[in-house]
């Protein structure tokens, strides 16, 4: 019975953390989604402070995200 080669699992590997990175990064701006939300709820004159430090927390999770898909990539590649 022959098992998986070593450049199925390579693909397999960088399908499953290009995968954990994008659930990851959904999971993060959401929870800055839900806190930006709450916050201006509470404090309607802070919109715009809220929405620019939740635009930037945003930008920089899927920064990060970008950057795990790209080494997934390039291991799967190798």
């Amino acid at each position: 019975m022959e098992g998986l080669g070593n450049e199925s699992l390579g693909y397999l590997g960088a399908g499953i953390g290009a995968g954990l990175a994008v659930i990851g990064a959904g999971i993060g701006i959401g929870n800055i989604a839900s806190s930006a939300a709450e916050g201006t709820a509470r404090q309607p004159e802070a919109t715009a402070d809220i929405r620019t430090t939740m635009i930037i927390a945003a930008a920089l999770i899927e920064g990060v995200a970008l950057f795990g898909e790209v080494i997934c990539v390039l291991l799967a590649l190798k």
